[in-house]
């Protein structure tokens, strides 16, 4: 069977050039791995493919879900995988190309996740609590339940809490016996992953670069665009890098150029949590500062090795 093709690496290691390059040469289709990059509207700051690039290479799960509608983990490995399976059963290559580690984890290694139903008023509640009372009550909640669970998640973790939380109650076992059952099993594909990379100090530069960048194709005023839609009360898409920061840039309450700091910031320290991530990956070829040229040149060599 034809390998699945996985381009990954930090933010701003050039993941979707090297793709592009490459589904051209191969008569590819690309699989998006962001987790952002599923939400409409949500353009530039997930540096999306543009409608230029689309038009080039064909693109699967961009824009399929409206900010602020759920999209998880298990999600994507539903949706990944069959849109692997139509473009190979279509005799072409596909490629995963994208950063976020978790998505990336699920559909090579073949994880098999431990379903727990979803009950809107529990959810509502548990909001209503955050809400009242900060994401410390749920914490405290959490540790009494399922101390294991809230030893790995952060007091002012709210989303993450709220799930353990949802795990705990509706299945009667705390999640991380649900994570420790969690088995793996044979991957539904074959896979040929290499990550991109750069010495810290380029890498920091190109990000920081970056940030600039999406500020001059209009980021602030995308977020403006997201601001006036109704999403829900700590909608995801909120609090991604970016649109976290100029949000309280558009309320007031902080300057554009501390925003562009903090954005810069937040995207180094994210770089550091991916390559942490991708070096505990299995089977990795790492690319180490190489242009775009260079990387698609080694990839072709190394596809069937």
């Amino acid at each position: 069977m034809e390998p699945v093709i996985v381009i990954t690496g930090p933010t701003a290691s050039g993941k979707s050039a090297v793709a592009l390059g490459l589904a051209e040469r191969l008569s590819g289709e690309i699989v998006s791995a962001d987790s952002m990059q599923v939400y409409r509207g949500m353009d530039i700051g997930t540096a999306k493919a543009t409608p230029a690039e689309r038009a080039r290479v064909v693109h699967h799960l961009l824009d399929i879900r409206e900010p602020g509608e759920p999209f998880s983990v298990v999600d994507y490995q539903r949706e990944a995988s069959a849109a692997i399976r139509q473009i190979q059963a279509r005799g072409k290559t596909a490629i995963l190309c994208g950063g976020t580690g978790q998505y990336l984890s699920a559909l090579i290694e073949g994880i098999t996740f431990a379903p727990a139903g979803a009950d809107p008023a529990l959810r509502a509640e548990l909001e209503h609590r955050a809400e009242r009372t900060g994401a410390a009550g749920l914490w405290d909640e959490l540790a009494q339940l399922d101390p294991a669970s809230a030893a790995r998640i952060a007091p002012g973790d709210k989303k993450r809490l709220i799930r353990a939380l949802e795990v705990c109650r509706l299945t009667g076992r705390p999640m991380s016996e649900h994570v420790a059952r969690s088995h793996e099993t044979e991957p539904a594909f074959t896979f040929r992953s290499f990550c991109l990379n750069h010495d810290r100090p380029v890498l920091y530069r190109r990000i920081d670069q970056r940030v600039l960048d999406m500020i001059g194709q209009g980021l602030l005023e995308e977020v403006r665009s997201l601001l006036a839609r109704p999403l829900p009360s700590g909608s995801t898409c909120l609090q991604a890098i970016g649109y976290k920061e100029l949000s309280e840039t558009i309320t007031g309450s902080q300057p554009l150029s501390e925003a562009v700091e903090r954005i810069q910031q937040a995207s180094r320290r994210y770089a550091k949590r991916q390559l942490t991530w991708f070096r505990k990956m299995k089977n990795m070829i790492w690319l180490e500062n190489m242009d775009t040229g260079d990387a698609i040149s080694h990839i072709m060599v190394n596809i069937h090795e």
